[in-house]
């Protein structure tokens, strides 16, 4: 049986964070997963270059049942933190939206960056490694896996959510949290593409590939950023974002025209009587789009200055209440994270040990934790990662 202090269940972000962290304080530590190859998700994310950070991550862009949970790991390990980390490395990076930070050529070379942290703490990594029992003592954990029986001190669950499970995610760690006792919140996939109804979906199948600025809201929030047009429905970051506020069932408002109110297009008429709305509209939306919306309004490409007062409202009231019918979502098997997770009342904001079981900590996804889309929730993986790490013995 092989004994270590410090025993870190799954190779992901916040894994290998609290691993590299607690190894540079001299901990015997272990990694265990059952993948294949370490960091999978790191990899895909960004579409293969990984939205690293955002400069601007603070506890506003978070939700949780309890609020106040994340704020001391986020005051603790800051995006900046991290930086100083991957420049320590030379690891090339972008700034693509303002704070939004993605590895310039490959999401490989951030991954290099923290295995090789990795192995300078001292950490050791065992992968496609099959967990069948776990044992917790009052002093000590004991791991029964398909690469033999291990020991640890410190037990610490990163084993992320249920989200993209082609990339090996499972709800593990939900389990581990409930056989402690645990009370693991209700889960549902988030940052995800909104599918729509079949009927709308036909309507609207040849604007798939296709996307504008748009306004989305839901539950009182809104977000303005570009929307796609997809082939199951709706995608873009207004989307995504907008998935950890909107439930299906619920309304969901899109303006797809954002930028242009019915005073707008009244002075249309007044100040460029000769002009159409369909030649105005076709310097905003893609031109499919517009035959779109001539479809419910044949007068389109008629002179501004035949149309009424009451077609310019209709009008106004179309492009600002788009219906797109939404019907659900694509589900875990493309959302980038998953609302719920393990009760954070039940979990020191400051080491993020178990309330329930001493010896045990919850780190990243797993928690009931989630940022917004841009980099949030890899600060999150970092911050918690390195929290953790400073506190297991």
């Amino acid at each position: 049986m092989d004994k270590v202090d410090v025993i870190v269940i799954g190779a992901g972000a916040s894994g290998l964070m609290c691993a590299a962290t607690a190894g540079y304080r001299g901990k015997r530590v272990l990694v265990l997963d059952h993948a294949n190859k370490a960091g999978k998700k790191i990899l895909m994310s960004g579409g293969g270059r990984c939205n690293f950070t955002n400069m601007d991550a603070a506890p506003k862009h978070f939700l949780s049942d309890n609020a106040y949970f994340c704020i001391s790991a986020l005051k603790r390990y800051s995006p900046q933190d991290f930086v100083d980390l991957v420049d320590r490395h030379g690891l090339d990076y972008i700034e693509k939206t303002p704070g939004q930070l993605f590895c310039e050529h490959s999401a490989k070379d951030l991954l290099s960056i923290l295995l090789t942290e990795l192995e300078w703490s001292g950490a050791q990594l065992k992968l496609s490694t099959d967990i069948k029992h776990i044992e917790f003592h009052d002093d000590y954990t004991q791991l029964t896996t398909s690469q033999g029986t291990f020991q640890c001190t410190s037990l610490v669950v990163a084993t992320g959510g249920l989200s993209i499970p082609t990339m090996g995610a499972t709800g593990f760690g939900y389990e581990i949290a409930k056989q402690i006792g645990h009370d693991v919140l209700a889960t549902r996939a988030s940052l995800v593409p909104i599918t729509i109804q079949p009927e709308r979906k036909a309507q609207l199948s040849t604007l798939s590939g296709m996307a504008c600025d748009t306004e989305v809201s839901s539950n009182g929030v809104s977000f303005k950023e570009p929307m796609l047009f997809t082939h199951r429905g709706v995608s873009g970051p207004a989307i995504l974002q907008i998935t950890n506020f909107w439930q299906p069932g619920e309304a969901l408002a899109v303006n797809i025209t954002p930028n242009l109110t019915v005073n707008d297009l009244s002075k249309i008429r007044q100040d460029t009587p000769k002009k159409s709305y369909e030649s105005v509209l076709s310097n905003l939306l893609p031109k499919r789009l517009v035959e779109l919306v001539k479809e419910e309004h044949s007068w389109l490409s008629e002179r501004s200055a035949q149309i009424s007062n009451e077609q310019i409202e209709q009008l106004n009231h179309y492009l600002s209440h788009f219906d797109i019918k939404p019907n659900g979502t694509e589900g875990y098997r493309t959302a980038e994270v998953t609302l719920g997770g393990v009760n954070t009342n039940e979990i020191s904001s400051k080491t993020f040990e178990s309330q329930k079981q001493k010896g045990v900590y919850f780190i990243g996804e797993v928690l009931d934790v989630t940022g917004w889309l841009g980099g949030y929730n890899f600060q999150w993986a970092w911050a918690s990662g390195y929290c953790a790490g400073q506190y297991v013995v």
